[in-house]
This record gives structure tokens, sequence and C-alpha cells, in this order.
């Protein structure tokens, strides 16, 4: 654990944006005596804290950029971050803040102790991604407080305070290789059951009869990495079973087949990323650069599978923001991923529908394709 104190406001907010954020720090009144305690630790691609800064703050920050919870031990911490009202965190109501909106600490109080943690945004997706065994379609929107004072969120906030207690020692458990994976998960598992989210109803149903291990070990694969080439063979190995006993356990578990299904989840990755970037949260972003990243090697057949998934061409998605743009995403509980979307014959395939007309945007994607060498096969 790296350990920080100091009597200085300058070098104690260096020390903060260090470790979690670029902040400004006003004194509110007289300053007085000042002297802050930081410490912070490591756990897997977490960041643990223990601060305590002694005297009445403002601070300001930008957009954080990563989800961060606040357990108080002590004291109160008056925030806000864009678009709601103050809020005061207690020692029974902790704060969850969300990466995207800029925040303010309108009054740390003098005798204000927290525990603090810093997640990496992919790390919490990909995590529950695994607990609901499919793709989310957007960030996390947590409710912005968590009763620490009964309960699971009681339970989450003793195991945060065991973490950062025990990554006090340098040779204890939390540093070790083998322990900091699984503490990061049990730290996220727990948050994600015990603060309010629009999926924790679905984290406490009762969960589906487990897949077999060959199975979930492709499906895990897939999620945490679909934009890695990946061959039947290749998913074969990882599954260690051969290509069509692989291939018949994802149809009778899953509803299709591998390449099916790892086609479906790049699929809603680069939906997110053009709705995302439609609006306005990656300025220049193109229909190629996008899909290449997933792991579309041929725009003209990616464009295609696009279309036939959504019901419309990836530039009218990347042109149109709005609410709701992944809304026919095939994750939905209708549809395995991968599966087919349309029957022969639908408005989406039939002969002379407008989809398929010149100069259409699907057109405009095929054209643009021929002039392109694809550098990766897709499924």
């Amino acid at each position: 654990m790296h350990t920080f104190r100091s009597a200085d406001l300058d070098e104690t907010r260096q020390a903060i944006g260090e470790s979690f954020y670029t902040t400004r720090i006003d004194p509110l009144g007289e300053p007085g005596e000042f002297e802050s305690r930081i410490d912070t630790a490591h756990v897997g691609s977490l960041t643990v804290g223990d601060l305590v800064l002694g005297a009445d703050l403002r601070m300001r920050f930008g957009e954080l950029g990563h989800y961060h919870v606040n357990v108080l031990l002590d004291g109160t911490l008056a925030w806000r971050q864009h678009g709601r009202a103050e809020a005061v965190a207690t020692p029974q109501r902790g704060c969850v803040l969300d990466p995207e909106s800029v925040t303010r600490i309108d009054h740390w109080s003098r005798d204000c102790r927290l525990l603090a943690l810093k997640i990496e945004p992919a790390a919490l997706h990909r995590q529950l991604e695994c607990l609901l065994d499919r793709t989310l379609r957007g960030p996390v929107d947590f409710t912005p407080d968590i009763d620490v004072s009964r309960g699971a969120g009681r339970s989450w906030a003793r195991l945060m305070s065991w973490a950062v207690e025990e990554a006090r020692d340098a040779d204890g458990l939390p540093g070790h290789a083998l322990m900091a994976a699984p503490l990061q998960e049990t730290l996220l598992n727990g948050l994600l059951l015990a603060a309010d989210h629009p999926y924790r109803e679905e984290l406490a149903a009762p969960a589906p009869p487990l897949r077999p291990a060959p199975v979930k070990r492709v499906l895990d694969l897939i999620h945490a990495h679909p934009e890695h080439t990946h061959t039947a063979a290749s998913l074969a190995a990882v599954a260690q079973v051969g290509v069509r006993r692989l291939q018949e356990g994802f149809r009778q578990h899953v509803g299709t087949t591998p390449t099916a299904y790892l086609r479906g989840i790049r699929l809603d990755r680069v939906r997110t990323d053009l709705a995302r970037a439609a609006e306005g949260g990656a300025a220049g972003t193109t229909v190629a650069d996008v899909a290449f990243r997933w792991g579309f090697g041929h725009l003209g057949r990616f464009a295609a599978a696009y279309r036939d998934r959504f019901g419309e061409s990836p530039s009218h998605t990347l042109r149109h923001p709005g609410p709701g743009s992944p809304h026919k995403a095939a994750s939905s509980p209708h549809t395995a991923p991968g599966s087919p979307h349309t029957a022969p014959g639908s408005p989406h395939t039939a002969p002379g529908s407008p989809h398929k007309a010149p100069g259409s945007p699907r057109k405009a994607d095929e054209d643009r394709a021929e002039r392109i060498v694809p550098f990766r096969t897709a499924p």
C-alpha cells in the first residue's frame, strides 16, 4: 500500500490526482491546521483507498472516467454530479459516482474519513456481462447512493474495509497474484448485488441451469475478447473438445453455433460504439474504424449482417443519435445472440426491398468494402 502524509494543500491535490482524479481543492473558511492522510493500493485493476483530509474543503473534478464508490467511516460528504441535486453521504449511506459526469464535492467535512473504490468501466462491464451471460447495451446507471447500514450494502462495505486493511500488509493475500483477480471479482460482484441499478433484479433472479463447462469456457472467452481472431478450431481448443462436439453443445444449450454467437456479440459491440459516437461520444468515428476494431474484415459482409440483425445500416446508426438506438439488439430474451432475426422473405430480405436499392447505405458500405483489403477474417 502506498502511504501519503502532508500538511500542504497543493501536495495533497497532486496526490489525489495521481491515485484518483485531477482536482481543484479550496478550503472552506479559515484553513487552520491541515494534515492529510491518503493510503492507496491496487487490487487487480481496481484502486482502493483510505482518505482523511482533516479540513473543511470544496473540491472540483471533471468527468471521472471511472465508476467510483465512497464509503464513509466518519463525517459527511456533500456532493453532486451534473444534472443531479446535491446529495450527502454519511456512514450510513455511501455514494456511487458515474464515469461521465462532471463531479463536485461541495463540502468535505473536517472529520470525514472514507474508503474509496475506483473502478475501470471495462472491468465492471465485463463482470456484469459474465454474470448475465449476455452483452450490455450501454453503461450501468447506478442509483447515486448505497445503503451500507444493513443487508447486502453493509456486507459489501465490510468487504471493502477488509480489502483496504489487508492491503496495508505488503505480505498480505490481496497483493498476491493468485488473489488479486478473485478479490477484484468479489468486490465487483458484491457491488453489483448491493447497489441499485437496472440489472439488479435480473442478477437476483434464480440462475438458469448451468451450461456444460466446455460451452461456458467458450462463452467467457467470446464475451471477454470478441475482437480477437477466433476460429472454430481455436474455440474448440479452448473448450477442450472437438469442433463437432462444441457445435452440438452450443446448439443444445445456446441455440446457435459458436461462430454465429461470436458474430452476434461483435455486432452488438459495434452497435453500442456507433450509438455512443452518434451521441457525441467519439468525434471522427467511422463505420470502418468500429467494424475493424471488433474483428470484421470485410465491410460488405459486415454491413449485410448488421442490417439483418438490426434492421438498419451501420451508417444510419452513426448518423442518427437517439434514445434506445440498440433497441433491436439480438441479445433480447426472445432471440439467442447470433441467431437469425428475419425469416426468408421478410421485409428485410425481400427482393427489391428498399434495403438493397442502389445508392442505399448498405450499397455504399459494400462499395467501400471492395476498395479495402481485409486484414482480419470474421467468422
